[in-house]
């Protein structure tokens, strides 16, 4: 896959000394280095005393997907929750300064697979969907799909030869899914893939990015890490398995159906999102959603096959 090149834009450090200001801190740094992401321009900034912080900018064209102020909302919670990190500072814009995750260890997917990181991810899921708090900000799956089938219109990009064909066998699982269980919509993070995922240097693991984030049912969570951690079966029964047994619930036929219904729109969703994206990314950002889709396809067979 071809790679997006990551290195300090001269443009945002002024940027970065005024949001520093808003979170209360002095304007000038000992240093500064460009972190990962797809979309933001993002930045671990080492004050003079010492103290880490994080600076995020937003990218060009995510105000046409996100709204800030939900994001922020989500935010809120994930840090008193203790799933996050200490807030700072959230613009309306959704610039943002954050305490910087303590000695960071870099996760992949064979780290995401280990039997305690899967248990401990399940627990963070399960703390957020249990917590009672309704954030007021739906994740509407398929409206969001619609909003991006017009971005992707508007930008000149085309769409997959049997695109209209996967679209509507999608919806047709969906529609037999909710006959059988319409499950309630508690606050989810929505985004998990492994690069959301950080282990401080005690051993903690937080769940960061909340740009995604609303109510929607919890099976997506549970999904879309399974989908970016590249988990087969085992990890797959592992992390359900981990998740319900907070309940004192067994997993059965109809969790693991709604599990893989859930993969279904969890790549639908983001392969149109990646289409989205490749007016400003080009190369990468087609490649990205070329490997959701192929992965809906053969997902949709191994739902059939149940």
């Amino acid at each position: 896959m071809a790679e997006l090149v990551r290195e300090i834009e001269q443009a945002d450090l002024p940027i970065v000394k005024e949001l520093l200001a808003k979170a209360g801190k002095e304007k000038e740094y000992a240093k500064i280095e460009r972190l990962g992401g797809m979309t933001n321009h993002s930045y671990k900034v080492t004050m003079n005393n010492g103290e880490e912080l994080l600076v995020r900018i937003p990218g060009e064209g995510t105000e046409k997907m996100i709204n800030r102020l939900d994001e922020r909302k989500s935010t809120e919670l994930a840090c008193k929750l203790g799933i996050d990190s200490e807030l700072l500072y959230f613009g309306d814009d959704g610039t943002k300064v954050m305490k910087f995750i303590h000695d960071p260890q870099t996760i992949d997917a064979n780290i995401m697979k280990q039997p305690k990181i899967i248990n401990q991810a399940a627990e963070i899921f399960h703390r957020l969907h249990t917590s009672g708090v309704d954030t007021g900000v739906r994740f509407e799956v398929f409206e969001m799909a619609e909003l991006y089938e017009k971005i992707i219109k508007d930008g000149g990009v085309a769409f997959y030869d049997d695109y209209e064909q996967v679209k509507q066998t999608v919806m047709d699982i969906k529609a037999a899914v909710d006959n059988v269980f319409n499950a309630p919509r508690v606050p989810c993070h929505n985004d998990s893939l492994v690069a959301n995922w950080v282990i401080s240097g005690d051993g903690k693991l937080y769940l960061i990015d909340w740009e995604y984030s609303g109510m929607n049912q919890a099976m997506w969570d549970l999904s879309c890490l399974s989908i970016e951690a590249e988990f087969g079966t085992k990890e797959d029964d592992e992390l359900l398995n981990a998740y319900y047994g907070f309940e004192n619930k067994t997993v059965g036929v109809e969790e693991k159906k709604r599990f893989i219904a859930a993969k279904l729109y969890v790549d639908y969703l983001w392969t149109l999102w990646g289409l989205t994206r490749v007016p400003f990314d080009g190369a990468f950002m087609q490649e990205y959603a070329d490997a959701r889709y192929e992965r809906l396809k053969k997902n949709i067979s191994a739902y059939k096959a149940l």
